[in-house]
């Protein structure tokens, strides 16, 4: 579904404007963050599939 490094679109935008975030760490909790300003913010599992709206772009994949 989503992974570390994938940049994924939130319901409500961040305060500066952006809406694009990068899942910086993956878990119980999952720590995303701004790519417009660079705040960091950590939420459990459930709010963030809660508040997740669509996956805008995989992270690319080593093999």
């Amino acid at each position: 579904m989503y992974d570390k490094g994938d940049v994924v679109e939130m319901k409500k935008p961040h305060p500066c404007g952006a809406n694009e975030w990068e899942i910086m760490r993956m878990g119980a909790d999952i720590k995303i963050k701004c790519l417009g300003c660079g705040h960091l913010i950590m939420m459990p599992r459930r709010e963030f599939e809660k508040k997740l709206k669509k996956i805008l772009k995989k992270a690319p994949t080593t093999d």
